[in-house]
């Protein structure tokens, strides 16, 4: 066991990277390859600690691990974050290919690097929240938030037709995303809470499952690509 908020340090750690390139001076050749350098040793620190995670991991516990719950939004949802043997092999796949996106856009990527670099470490950031939240709001703000820097890379950095494909991009995923967040109002609607943890017991309706399954899964399907 441990008694630190291992799974907020690897959630939130890319964003020093954020704060290290905002630091760093200079638009020549040096200050871009300072900036490339911050954001890929900020990913390699990220997946080493994310080994860490898995280190402390129980395998003969099935349940969720390395729990932490804070009080937000006055006690009626909680800031809480956990893993479970599934959560953590995408967490572990999120910060292990994030250094390999650094890399592949060493020499391709020349013109703004530094808004390049810090908008792939706060989508880690976003991505890891997203696979260690145990309460759906705080699962949804990750998750949407994920928009972001995914429209301004697909926009700014994308082929010939980028800028079609961002809005396009946008405008689906932001569909899907309202499917979404009536799902969760309709499960805190229901069982009285948002805490996945919670939600997993809980008797819902079997027609209402159904009808669950389908907002998640194509608020989930219009991310695919």
């Amino acid at each position: 066991m441990i008694d630190w908020p291992i799974l907020t340090t690897t959630t939130f750690l890319p964003l020093a990277g954020v704060l290290a390139i905002l630091l760093v001076p200079g638009d020549d050749e040096d200050g871009k390859r300072n900036i490339r350098m911050v954001a890929l040793f900020s990913t390699i620190f990220t997946f080493g600690l994310s080994l860490f995670v898995w280190g402390f991991f129980d395998y003969s516990n099935p349940g969720f691990q390395m729990v932490e719950t804070t009080e937000w939004l006055g006690g009626a949802i909680n800031y809480k974050m956990g893993v479970d043997g599934i959560s953590l092999l995408f967490v572990i796949l999120s910060t292990f290919l994030m250094p390999f996106c650094i890399l592949a856009s060493w020499e391709s990527v020349q013109k703004r690097v530094k808004e390049y670099m810090i908008a792939f470490l706060i989508l880690e950031t976003l991505m890891i929240g997203v696979f260690c939240s145990l309460d759906l709001v705080v699962f949804y703000v990750f998750f949407e938030a994920g928009l972001i820097p995914m429209f301004l890379i697909i926009g700014v950095w994308g082929g010939a037709r980028r800028v079609y494909a961002s809005y396009k991009f946008f405008l689906y995923t932001l569909l899907g995303s309202v499917l979404m967040l009536i799902a969760i109002m309709a499960m805190y609607w229901e069982a009285g809470t948002t805490d996945i943890t919670v939600l997993l017991q809980h008797p819902f309706p079997a027609e209402m499952q159904t009808w669950l399954w389908v907002a998640f899964f194509a608020s989930f399907a219009v991310k695919m690509p």
